[in-house]
Parts: C-alpha cells; sequence; structure tokens
C-alpha cells in the first residue's frame, strides 16, 4: 500500500504567516525561522504582534480564509486522492490551516494546535510532538506503507530522507544545492509525474 505525504505550505497553499503579514499590513509577522532559528522566540514573538494588534483567532481565520489555495492545488489534490492515500504532513497549526483545508475539500492534516483565551487571542502553541513529519514517516512505514513524501523547504528534508522516495517541489536553490539527491519539480505536472515514478520504482 502507497501513501503520499505532501507539505502545507509552499506546495498547496501559500506560506500562511508571510502571506497573512501582506494581507494585514504587519510587516513583522513575516519573520520565519530564517530570521529567527528559535521556533519558541519566533512563535512568542508572533503571538504578542497579534495581541498587539487586537487580532483574535476569527479576525485571523478570516484573513487565511481569503488567501485561498495556490492556482491548481485543488485539483492536483483531487486527482492525487483518486489513485493514492494522501496525508498533509505541516508544521502550522489546525486553527490557522482548516479554513485552507476546507477549500482543499477536507484532505487529512497532521499539524499543531493553538490555543486561544476567552476573547480569542491566542496565548499559546502545542508542537503535537517535536519532528513530527519524520517521525509520522517512520510510523507509517512500520505500518507497511510505501511512502512517498513531497516538500519545498529545509525543514521538509528530514521527511524526505525517511521516505521510500523524497521530492522536492519549488525548492528555494540553497534547498537544491544541499540536497541534490531529491527530484526537483516546479509545477504540479511535473510533481504528479516524479509521484508516479516514484510509485513505479518503489513497487518493484
Amino acid at each position: 500500500m502507497q501513501l503520499v505525504c505532501l507539505d502545507l505550505e509552499g506546495v498547496l497553499v501559500p506560506e500562511i504567516w508571510i502571506e497573512f503579514s501582506k494581507r494585514t499590513g504587519i510587516p513583522e509577522l513575516s519573520r520565519t525561522t530564517r530570521d529567527e532559528p528559535d521556533y519558541d522566540k519566533l512563535m512568542t514573538y508572533r503571538l504578542g504582534l497579534l495581541k498587539a494588534h487586537k487580532l483574535g483567532l476569527p479576525d485571523i481565520q478570516k484573513v487565511i480564509a481569503e488567501m485561498g489555495p495556490m492556482p491548481g492545488a485543488c485539483d492536483f489534490l483531487d486527482a492525487l486522492r483518486r489513485d493514492y492515500q494522501v496525508i498533509i504532513l505541516s508544521d502550522t497549526f489546525y486553527e490557522f490551516a482548516m479554513p485552507l483545508m476546507a477549500q482543499l475539500n477536507l484532505p487529512a492534516l497532521f499539524c499543531h494546535k493553538l490555543q486561544a483565551d476567552a476573547q480569542g487571542f491566542l496565548v499559546a502553541y502545542h508542537l503535537r510532538m517535536p519532528n513530527q513529519k519524520k517521525e509520522a514517516v517512520q510510523r507509517f512505514k512500520e505500518l507497511q506503507f510505501q511512502v512517498i513524501a513531497a516538500g519545498d523547504s529545509y525543514n521538509d528534508t528530514a521527511m524526505l530522507s525517511e521516505a521510500h522516495a523524497g521530492i522536492l517541489f519549488h525548492p528555494p536553490q540553497n534547498v537544491i544545492d544541499e540536497f541534490p539527491q531529491f527530484p526537483v519539480t516546479m509545477n504540479y505536472t511535473e510533481l504528479r509525474s516524479q509521484i508516479d515514478l516514484a510509485a513505479k520504482r518503489i513497487a518493484a
């Protein structure tokens, strides 16, 4: 049995924090792990900014719902799910992702969770577990799945390495240079082709 694991942001939907920053006009929210490698420090900073700008969870979800998936993502995912079991593995949060998941016809999503107070302001975040993408692929393999994984960024490479086959989708050049073992795809047609090729190869 074969299973395809896809990253979410940069593969099916825009980078949520960067797009959210643009749409709210709050440039500080565009900080990512490239700017602040300490994830706990970064998330604490983000939650503080949201509260300072009086953005509660309903406000955030409304803005995110207006983003929509990337062009062609829904058709690609619908077609992929007709031929493979598909699970989205993401380091985003359910509370952010669900408005976008509805527009992608609700694929299975494994990610993290946010905590809001009575006023709707975000006060904490809870990771499912460290390195959850890689750990999930390991568990799927233990369940006798042949796993094909695709992602776009450095934080996906552990998942791609753990899978039976890993594929990069529209990655930055530094990731291409550092991980030449993974085929590079730049659009959904190329990604689907590489998934099908990988499926045939690992089934042989």
